[in-house]
């Protein structure tokens, strides 16, 4: 792996630590956290798609 693959990642990985605690904090209920999780995980299939196709 070059560096220009490693400092995104850690980047992703560095917002990923930010976010992740208020975000459990946020969804304590199950129905909540589900919800909101499949939100975030369409948001981010979307996008590794659109890089997919862009580069």
């Amino acid at each position: 792996m070059d560096l220009e693959e490693i400092i995104p990642a850690l980047a992703l990985i560095a917002i990923l630590i930010l976010v992740f605690p208020e975000f459990i904090s946020t969804n304590i209920k199950k129905k909540t956290f589900l919800k909101n999780l499949s939100i975030w995980g369409i948001i981010v299939l979307f996008l590794v798609i659109l890089l997919y196709l862009v580069f």
